[in-house]
């Protein structure tokens, strides 16, 4: 088994915990994508600009996070649930990375919307990768939850 790569966008920390979570249970990498400009600290500012920016498809530009990941054949891409679809970090990593091949596995947190349509869009943006089931979590997540659903995937370690 390759040694997994954990790669997510963290708004408020909360993706950032999960992720974390699925590094250490995986013995993975972890790679936190930060775009160029961050967004609003305040909830209101944020959720209008990003609202905007996945009506339009754009991608951010990233300061960190999306090295190659030829290395890697399993690729773990965590995001918050934002009006159903991942955040626009995510997009400009899947637009940009070489994921030809590669083994995505999706995980989100959300407030009550689940996955929304964020397993769907990763699979049209990834068409020649194997999408394996994501995991979506509230930020009242548990250790044991995250490693059930690792074990469930078969990527141990």
């Amino acid at each position: 088994m390759y040694k997994p790569v954990v790669i997510y966008y963290s708004y408020s920390n909360t993706t950032k915990s999960l992720a974390e979570d699925i590094a250490i249970i995986t013995d993975g990498d972890i790679r936190e994508l930060i775009p160029e400009k961050p967004y609003s600290f305040t909830y209101n500012g944020a959720t209008k600009e990003v609202r905007n920016e996945i009506e339009r498809g754009y991608c951010p530009k990233l300061l960190s996070g999306n090295e190659p990941v030829k290395n890697y054949e399993y690729i773990f891409i965590g995001t918050p649930n934002w009006f159903k679809s991942f955040a626009p970090p995510i997009l400009s990593f899947l637009r940009s990375a070489d994921l030809k091949g590669k083994t995505i596995i999706p995980f989100c947190t959300h407030g009550g919307g689940g996955f929304g349509q964020i397993e769907i869009n990763i699979s049209k943006e990834c068409p020649n990768s194997k999408l394996l089931p994501g995991f979506a979590a509230t930020s009242d997540f548990d250790d044991k939850q995250v490693q059930d659903w690792i074990n469930s995937i078969g990527v141990t370690t």
